[in-house]
C-alpha cells in the first residue's frame, strides 16, 4: 500500500488493537477482582518467562494504563503511517526484545506495563531519523524528540515502583533497531 493511500486513522489500527487489548485485560482484572500482576516479568525465574508475553498487557492502576495509552496510540500511528513496510517488525521487536532484556537483567521484582514498548517506539523514531538522515525521518525525529524527549529521564532509577529497567531496555531496543534498519529501502511505501 502506497503512503498516499494510507490515513493516520488507518495507520493506528494495530496500535489501537494493542491498546484495546490492554484495556480489556485491565477491566477484566478489575471486574473479577483477581490480580493478573503475578503474570508480569519476574526476572531470571521460570514462572517469570510468561511475563515476556503478558507484562505489557498488565497495569497496576488507571494512571499507569492511561500514561501508556496515548503514547502507544500516537507513536504507533506515526510508525505505521511513515514506515509501513517495517512497522510490524519494529513493533514486535520493541515488544519482545525489550521484555527479554528485562527478564535477563532487571532487579528481582514483578515488572508490568507497556512503558518499555513506549520507550522502544519513541527511541526508534528518534534514532531512525538520526541514522537515516532523510528529510522526512529527520522531521519525525525532531517532532518525537520535542514531544517525548523527557522520556530520557525515565531510563534512570528514580522511583522504586517504576521499572526503569523496562524503560532502558525499550530505549536500547528502539535505538538498536533504528540503527539496524537504517539502510532498508522502501520503508515508506
Amino acid at each position: 500500500m502506497g503512503q498516499s493511500n494510507r490515513t493516520i486513522i488507518g495507520s493506528a489500527i494495530v496500535p489501537f488493537r494493542f491498546v484495546f487489548l490492554i484495556w480489556v485485560v485491565f477491566v477484566a482484572d478489575f471486574a473479577y477482582g483477581y490480580s493478573f500482576q503475578q503474570f508480569g516479568i519476574i526476572p531470571r525465574t521460570a514462572i517469570g518467562l510468561i511475563g515476556i508475553f503478558t507484562a505489557p498487557l498488565l497495569h497496576g492502576n488507571v494512571a499507569h494504563i492511561a500514561s501508556n495509552t496515548v503514547p502507544l496510540l500516537f507513536l504507533g500511528a506515526v510508525l505505521f503511517f511513515f514506515y509501513y513496510n517495517i512497522a510490524r517488525g519494529v513493533f514486535l521487536r520493541c515488544y519482545f526484545l525489550t521484555n527479554i532484556l528485562v527478564w535477563i537483567f532487571a532487579r528481582p521484582s514483578i515488572h508490568i506495563g507497556a512503558s518499555g514498548q513506549v520507550y522502544g517506539l519513541a527511541f526508534f523514531l528518534i534514532f531512525f531519523g538520526i541514522f537515516r538522515r532523510d528529510l522526512v525521518s529527520i522531521l519525525i525525529s525532531v517532532f518525537v524528540m520535542g514531544m517525548y524527549g523527557y522520556l530520557a529521564y525515565g531510563i534512570f532509577p528514580t522511583h522504586d515502583g517504576i521499572s526503569w529497567e523496562a524503560h532502558l531496555s525499550g530505549a536500547l531496543v528502539g535505538a538498536f533497531t533504528a540503527y539496524e534498519m537504517r539502510g532498508k529501502k522502501n520503508v515508506n511505501d
